[in-house]
């Protein structure tokens, strides 16, 4: 998809937010309504339609009702068109605060906006929380190929160069003790079961980590790299799709150091989290803890990052990063 004058703008925080996000959110929010008629709807989603709702807005919103109705038209041409202001609406259900109690949806419409605006990788990630634990995850990652990711399918503009071949599109989806599965992402549900690959040297594994240097801190991901005997560069992708080549043998390590203010949010890693602990692979923050889904929208500190990992990988990183802290000039 390319852009066109207008289809993108700014959120507060300098994130981009497209007509693809918000048109995403309505579509997922208007497709659990359905799937789950007369019981109540909780979706923890990235966007909301305040400024859809602006005049400054109004211009964006008629695009996004224009690109909502045509796709429902493809899927669904007995449903009678949506208004400007249900479509807004529909992106207002993505505002439900989560927590540890009941059923909640947890949606990333678009998960690396950057990437996707940039022609790179990028995901739709829906997952689901019962009671605070993760459920089950789908991503869709429509630049991710099929076969294993090289550092050339993490490039600016490769989506441009494959979105025309067979062999690019990749889906996967997990439910909690059922397993992994990736296909591709045309092909309906995806049955091919995946796993992580733990049998390789650390000479010869790959770690992966943000394309962009505001959103870790790639030195010390290097630095831990190193003690643990990593010899290969990172492969550097935007979104959840790390999550995706992780668990298929892609990469063996993902690590994610954000500045210690960075609040991170829980629809940037529910649905990938699933697919991984199915795949084998192990997910905690920079001490070792599991992630905490049950507190709302955004996690409790994670002391400092996130490290996802096959399981031998796992401790090796945790341990370097017991090593590493310890070796740090001590406050006085």
């Amino acid at each position: 998809m390319q852009l066109k004058h207008g289809e993108k703008t700014d959120k507060e925080d300098d994130s981009p937010v497209t007509v693809a996000d918000y048109g995403a959110q309505a579509l997922v929010a208007w497709s659990l309504r359905r799937a789950f008629p007369g019981q109540p709807l909780s979706l923890v989603a990235e966007e909301d339609a305040v400024d859809l709702r602006e005049p400054s807005g109004a211009a964006m919103l008629d695009r996004i009702t224009s690109l909502v109705n045509e796709a429902l038209a493809i899927e669904h041409p007995q449903v009678a068109r949506l208004s400007s202001a249900e479509v807004a609406d529909l992106v207002d259900v993505g505002c439900s605060e989560g927590g540890g109690v009941g059923r909640h949806w947890v949606l990333d419409p678009i998960d690396g906006t950057r990437g996707f605006v940039g022609q790179r990788q990028y995901a739709v990630c829906l997952g689901l929380l019962q009671d605070g634990q993760v459920a089950l995850g789908v991503l869709g990652c429509p630049n991710l190929p099929q076969y294993a990711i090289t550092d050339a399918d993490c490039d600016e503009g490769q989506a441009a160069r494959s979105f025309s071949e067979e062999s690019v599109g990749t889906i996967f989806a997990a439910s909690k003790g059922q397993g992994a599965y990736a296909g591709p992402v045309f092909g309906g549900m995806p049955t091919q079961r995946i796993h992580c690959n733990d049998s390789l040297p650390p000479s010869q594994v790959r770690y992966m980590e943000s394309f962009e240097k505001r959103h870790s801190n790639h030195g010390l991901a290097l630095q831990i790299g190193a003690e643990i005997g990593v010899e290969l560069p990172s492969l550097k992708l935007d979104s959840q799709a790390k999550y995706g080549a992780l668990s298929r043998g892609d990469a063996s390590i993902f690590m994610r150091f954000p500045d210690a203010a960075y609040r991170e949010k829980i629809w940037d890693h529910c649905a990938g989290v699933a697919i991984i602990e199915e795949a084998g692979a192990v997910i905690t923050d920079a001490l070792g803890n599991p992630l905490d889904f049950s507190q709302g929208r955004f996690f409790p500190y994670l002391n400092g990052g996130i490290v996802a990992a096959t399981p031998s990988m796992h401790r090796a990183i945790m341990a370097a990063i017991r090593k590493i802290r310890e070796l740090e000039p001590k406050e006085e």
